[in-house]
């Protein structure tokens, strides 16, 4: 038997990972991981997976891998499914296990810290910092008895993995996923992560020096209620998208946000931040689009062709403005 982990290559995808590979340890004969950048979300078609096989997926749509899915199932592979994004109807079958909720204070490590009665908590607590849930996260932390500097320490290690997933390719990002997730292994205590691993240096100075230039954009629209963000075509540009888009959102708390990026195929890949009261809900706006998709505070486009871009700013503009 072969156990197939799919799974998210931002903070939610690894910190759920790593959480349950510590909790697995010892009981799995063989493990295989299948991961990407962060919008690489269409991992179930390349598990190939069969009858007697077990999957565990984490933070990826369903709704967006449901053929796959599937498929997996019909071959006798058995599906646990730990996801907080749009899902819409389950498959029914006995080897389906769900663990979604998409409730907008939830991330998929906190579905697993759930699930393991908060056995590697540090773990989700990293990943709720990582996945825009700073609230959630401050909580946390204090519930478990926390300090400020370790809770300052799993709040930088949060943004950082996330940080890192973002890029159009592999050869964007400081540090492949799949190989992060080994470097992390190694460690039940993520402060131990930070404190010992070359690898948390790498990502902190790349997302400093990353992070420096992109505070030197401008908005191509900003209206009251609504602001649009062009990214430069630049690796770095693309690394710091999604947590710049984060810092904004912060930043301008009764603002919708989109942030977008050049892409290889010649449009833009977009990310978009609502505020909570927002008039139309992020992942509503954004499957208006073939490859839309999300939550109901953040959500992103896949592929925005070029020749699309002005009315979707008329768009979003429109939709998000104050009256």
């Amino acid at each position: 038997m072969t156990h197939f982990y799919a799974f998210n290559g931002d903070a939610d995808g690894l910190c759920a990972l790593q959480q349950l590979r510590l909790a697995d340890a010892g009981a799995l004969a063989e493990t295989r991981l299948i991961t990407g950048v962060k919008r690489d979300i269409a991992l179930l078609a390349r598990v190939p997976a069969g009858e007697g096989d077990q999957v565990t997926v984490l933070d990826i749509s369903l709704d967006q891998n449901r053929e796959a899915l599937d498929g997996l199932l019909a071959r006798g592979a058995g599906v646990r499914y730990f996801d907080h994004h749009f899902s819409g109807a389950l498959p029914e079958s006995p080897h389906f296990t769900s663990y979604i909720d998409e409730a907008p204070d939830v991330c998929t490590a906190i579905l697993v810290d759930r699930h393991l009665g908060g056995r590697h908590r540090k773990w989700a607590i990293a990943a709720a910092y990582g996945d825009s849930l700073p609230k959630v996260g401050a909580a946390m932390a204090a519930e478990a008895g926390l300090d400020q500097q370790a809770t300052a320490t799993l709040r930088d290690l949060g943004t950082y993995l996330n940080y890192n997933a973002y890029g159009e390719s592999i050869a964007d990002l400081h540090i492949d996923p799949h190989a992060l997730a080994g470097l992390i292994l190694p460690y039940e205590d993520p402060l131990a992560f930070a404190r010992d691993s070359g690898a948390y240096a790498t990502l902190s100075d790349g997302y400093n020096a990353d992070m420096a230039r992109a505070r030197q954009l401008k908005p191509a629209l900003q209206e009251a209620g609504a602001t649009v963000m062009l990214l430069p075509d630049a690796a770095w540009a693309k690394r710091a998208s999604g947590v710049f888009a984060n810092e904004l959102a912060r930043s301008l708390p009764g603002s919708a946000l989109a942030m977008l990026s050049p892409n290889a195929a010649g449009g833009f890949v977009v990310s978009l931040r609502v505020p909570a009261d927002g008039k139309v809900a992020a992942d509503a706006f954004c499957r208006r689009y073939p490859t839309g998709g999300g939550r109901k505070l953040a959500a992103g486009i896949n592929h925005l062709p070029a020749d699309e871009l002005d009315r979707f700013t008329a768009a979003f503009a429109d939709c998000y403005r104050s009256s």
